[in-house]
């Protein structure tokens, strides 16, 4: 009987937002935004299995950027029904418990994402500080611990949040903000006190993103302080040119998530749309920039990607 009640509180679906004011140009943005779907997976894809293949990469570097791929294929994934869903077809419905799922892969796999870059910037700073023994310390198994210990992190740090969201009443307005699900976008619609809700995710978020972002800036004054004390100016430059990929992941992930964590708590007299375009910003630019970053920066990658290419072509031609 209280589930009953309690069910009585809860609107069986939520309505997305596409991006306000341009609904008349949905069925013009539903191309070039298919066309960002289709990079980003092909992209990963493409890193997933050249780093597969290519045997000269099979080092704890490269298997931490197959990593990376796999986190920003997810994201990708995650929000691929709702977004084409609202800019295809114009269907802007997601159940309760579909929002709540979402909700979750969505939050689960950015914590993964954010522990990779950690792991990568810690790959870094071995590699640099002491070369000779970096395939000692980071040996396969080493890796795969830590593979593990970034999702076990992930997966029980979510977890709680969709339950948080659930024992919740909803009974007034039911339309999101953005075109997917966010904890912070359907806590806001919640009919009581999300007290809890606000706390749990203040420390899900010091845990996981708060965390890594210290991890990596103090990674990366170590490998400052480590290649100033090189001597040679040819040396510091090679050294630091080993991190130029790495450097912009974590920008393209963190200034995006920094820009929606403030716009979320701080910018409420902001318009709709500028809510929408940061949301859509931080879950699909890393995914779209990362592999594009990598390809320029890896030459295996990019002699996978003309392979393609040319087998292409020789089957169209043929």
């Amino acid at each position: 009987m209280a589930d009953h009640n309690h069910s009585q509180f809860q609107h069986p679906y939520f309505v997305l937002t596409g991006i306000p004011g341009l609904e008349q140009k949905y069925y013009w943005m539903a191309f070039p935004l298919g066309a960002i779907y289709v990079t980003a997976l092909f992209g990963n894809g493409i890193i997933i299995s050249t780093i597969k293949s290519e045997s000269s990469l099979h080092i704890p570097m490269y298997y931490f950027l197959c990593m990376l791929a796999f986190a920003d294929m997810g994201l990708t994934l995650c929000t691929l029904p709702s977004m084409l869903g609202i800019f295809w077809f114009n269907y802007k419905f997601i159940t309760f418990d579909g929002c709540l799922t979402q909700m979750y892969f969505i939050h689960t796999f950015s914590a993964i994402e954010s522990g990779v870059l950690v792991a990568m910037a810690i790959d870094r700073l071995i590699a640099i500080w002491s070369p000779l023994r970096y395939g000692t310390i980071l040996t396969n198994g080493v890796v795969c611990k830590i593979g593990i210990l970034i999702l076990t992190r992930a997966v029980c740090v979510v977890f709680p949040v969709p339950f948080l969201i659930k024992r919740l009443p909803f009974y007034r307005s039911n339309i999101l903000s953005h075109s997917f699900c966010l904890h912070q976008d359907v806590m806001r619609l919640a009919c009581a006190s999300t007290r809890v809700n606000s706390l749990y995710g203040l420390i899900a978020v010091i845990f996981t993103k708060g965390s890594d972002s210290l991890s990596i800036l103090f990674s990366y004054v170590f490998i400052l302080r480590t290649v100033m004390a090189i001597a040679s100016g040819e040396g510091r430059l090679k050294a630091l040119n080993t991190c130029v990929s790495h450097i912009c992941a974590v920008l393209i992930f963190y200034v995006p998530l920094i820009g929606v964590s403030v716009i979320h708590r701080f910018g409420k007299h902001l318009s709709p749309l500028t809510h929408a375009l940061m949301a859509n910003a931080y879950l699909l630019v890393p995914p779209v920039l990362n592999p594009i970053v990598y390809t320029v920066k890896t030459k295996e990658i990019r002699k996978k990607i003309i392979q393609i290419f040319v087998r292409t072509k020789i089957t169209s031609e043929g």
